[in-house]
């Protein structure tokens, strides 16, 4: 069974549609798999340009559990 967050998110003016896999076989129960879509041409360069960033935020902000 693999249930599926979906959340739509939007960093520096560019829109994606975020996919969370928390219960995805084979994963740490800290680390959370995700995909994140682009709606445009111009988010996905953003996104290719961003990588880390944007990996980085999207732990912080959507997937780690604020103290």
């Amino acid at each position: 069974m693999t249930s599926k967050v979906q959340k739509e998110i939007t960093v520096k003016g560019n829109r994606f549609h975020l996919e969370i896999y928390p219960y995805l076989e084979g994963t740490n129960s800290k680390e959370f798999t995700f995909e994140i879509f682009p709606y445009d041409y111009n988010a996905a360069l953003y996104a290719f340009s961003n990588k880390e960033s944007l990996n980085k935020l999207i732990r912080e902000k959507y997937i780690t559990e604020k103290k």
